[in-house]
């Protein structure tokens, strides 16, 4: 594994302008933000106080964010604030708060599992095995993300099929085995469907994507892709490609969820 020195969020890569390289018009666009104004709606009205996005503040959770606000659908917005996130990541946070006049709920892991982990396990411990990067997920995202959904019957992502051959059969609404909905209102659209709505909305968006990151997670766990690379190349880069999901959008056995 390299050492601090060589890791790879350390060097700034080239800035482009993501806007200007993916953004495009394609066939059925409008029908497609139609139907995902359909979904949130009906996300809305079957789970009225109860349901929320779970924002990434990646591009996509962005777009669904800008539907919310525009629509004024009553929506909650909720991030985990893992305490590895990029400072480019956290700035999005007001700016929501600012643009939308829309309040971020946000959860943090727990401070004493944390120090427990790293004095344990220390910093680079994702590197170690795929059993500690997933620990570290778990005490970073999944125990602060049943406390989102805590009491609440459904939630809405930002997941598409394109990303992964793991999210490629996606439907747009699913019932997970706690009987919680969940809700994946733009499973059919593509990357440059997505820029084609930030750039025509003005959607903020993180800075990251500009530095040709397209998915985007905690610092250790994300850097640039190149030319011709898969969309999520850039997380968890060192580990096999049937690995990368960090337990969020996973079905998993009883005895693993009810630790989720």
């Amino acid at each position: 594994m390299s050492t601090t020195s060589s890791l790879p969020w350390a060097a700034a890569p080239a800035v482009s302008d993501a806007k200007a390289l993916y953004a495009r018009h394609t066939p059925g666009f409008e029908q497609r933000v139609a139907d995902t104004v359909e979904w949130l709606r009906r996300a809305a009205a079957e789970h009225p106080g109860q349901v929320v996005l779970a924002n990434s503040l990646g591009a996509e959770d962005m777009v669904l964010t800008d539907l919310i606000a525009r629509h004024q659908l009553p929506i909650a917005i909720g991030t985990l604030q893992t305490g590895a996130l990029h400072a480019e990541t956290l700035a999005l946070i007001p700016q929501i708060e600012q643009r939308y006049g829309l309040k971020v709920e946000l959860y943090a892991p727990q401070q004493e599992s944390v120090v427990h982990f790293v004095r344990q396990h220390g910093e680079q411990a994702m590197y170690q095995s795929i059993e500690l990067r997933k620990a570290c997920c778990q005490v970073r995202k999944l125990e602060p993300l049943s406390r989102m959904l805590g009491g609440r019957s459904a939630w809405v992502t930002g997941l598409r099929r394109e990303q992964s051959a793991n999210r490629g059969t996606m439907p747009a609404v699913e019932t997970e085995p706690n009987g919680r909905v969940k809700f994946n209102p733009l499973v059919e659209w593509s990357w440059n469907d997505v820029w084609h709505y930030i750039a025509s909305n003005d959607v903020p968006y993180n800075a990251l994507h500009d530095q040709f990151m397209p998915s985007i997670g905690c610092a250790p766990c994300t850097r640039a892709i190149a030319v011709g690379e898969e969309f999520r190349a850039g997380r968890w880069w060192w580990e096999d490609e049937s690995a990368k999901e960090c337990g969020l959008h996973v079905k998993k056995p009883e005895a693993e969820r009810a630790l989720a």
